[in-house]
């Protein structure tokens, strides 16, 4: 017996992230475009190691817990459900990939960012732009192409989510520069929900119920349990931008800081702060330098920021759970990835 049959056997899910891998390289190949050009076929092996590094493929797996959810017992996922899966993640990644350019990161899934593998300074980061422009029109591919009668108004429903995620991405970096008193907790968490739950979590889990053919109201227990959990994840990610050690988060610990973003954690903090602490996190957020980083964690975490960030993410956490209640044992596994999320390091 293969492995893929064995754990076929076993697990639906951990096949289906097997056959997810596979899917993911073949979209990476695109076999079309090998004898374009040598400088071309170099740009697309940097992407295809980029796209193809070990990473947590959230949203493919939300994708497919959607589907199970909707399922009255755990069977092995169909063809349409991992190709559009893929396409999700190759959405995803086209994001990261002009989100670093934005962000100016350095490092992403352990490894140096695109925009750094492709070339130097502008050049790269043009370079990488073109080749997110490329992985965007392999979701697409993906995602409106997979053999079921569902797929089209599936993928329309995606693209209507991104473009919640626009202004949110928008709002994200127009509000890097702004006064932290111009900044309140409800707007980081319009960002929270507009550039992460609804793309990240609500759309993936809808995704998969619609591809199911599930009843609306499967539908709407995902979507509210997803806006919850989503709402989670970013702000757990908050945390790991600015306390997160590199090697642990897979990405700059400290960068949301030296980008000077206005997340949840700061606001907290500067809202709980008296008069000298409002003034010192202002001082720092104003005009971010590396040296000080230390200085912006400590302020943040003796103003009660990071303590009351994780309140958050563990009251949200509670609030996606109870919203699965209704679905029974089929939920399980979905249940239990978002208590994960909520508690991890990276």
């Amino acid at each position: 017996m293969t492995r893929l049959a064995q754990v076929a056997s076993a697990d639906p899910l951990a096949r289906f992230q097997l056959e997810l891998e596979v899917e993911l390289e073949r979209w990476s190949r695109a076999d079309d475009e090998a004898s374009l050009d040598p400088l071309w076929s170099a740009a697309k092996a940097s992407l295809a190691e980029f796209t193809l590094r070990p990473a947590k493929r959230v949203r493919p797996t939300l994708t497919a817990l959607g589907w199970l959810a909707a399922q009255p017992a755990p069977q092995e996922l169909p063809r349409e459900v991992v190709q559009f899966a893929a396409g999700l993640e190759l959405l995803h990644t086209f994001m990261l990939v002009h989100d670093d350019v934005a962000d100016r990161a350095s490092t992403r899934r352990g490894g140096p960012c695109l925009h750094h593998l492709v070339g130097e300074g502008r050049l790269g980061e043009d370079l990488a732009i073109v080749l997110g422009d490329h992985l965007y029109s392999r979701a697409m591919e993906a995602m409106f192409g997979a053999p079921s009668g569902r797929a089209v108004a599936t993928a329309t429903y995606v693209l209507e989510i991104c473009r919640h995620t626009a202004a949110g991405q928008h709002l994200d970096l127009a509000l890097a520069r702004a006064p932290l008193n111009e900044v309140t907790l409800f707007r980081t968490l319009k960002v929270a929900e507009l550039k992460t739950a609804r793309y990240g979590f609500v759309a993936p889990l809808a995704c998969g119920a619609m591809l199911a053919g599930a009843p609306s109201h499967v539908i709407d227990a995902l979507k509210r349990a997803g806006r919850q959990a989503g709402l989670a994840y970013q702000l757990r990610d908050d945390l790991i931008g600015l306390f997160g050690d590199d090697k642990v988060a897979g990405k700059d610990g400290g960068g949301d800081y030296l980008e000077g973003k206005r997340t949840f954690p700061v606001i907290a903090a500067w809202t709980r702060a008296d008069e000298a602490g409002r003034a010192a996190l202002e001082a720092l957020w104003r005009a971010p330098e590396a040296s000080r980083l230390d200085e912006a964690r400590q302020l943040v975490t003796r103003w009660g920021g990071q303590a009351a960030t994780q309140r958050v993410v563990d009251s949200r956490t509670r609030a996606a759970l109870k919203a699965l209640e209704g679905l029974g044992a089929a939920a399980a596994p979905l249940e239990g990835l978002m208590r994960s999320l909520a508690r991890r390091a990276a």
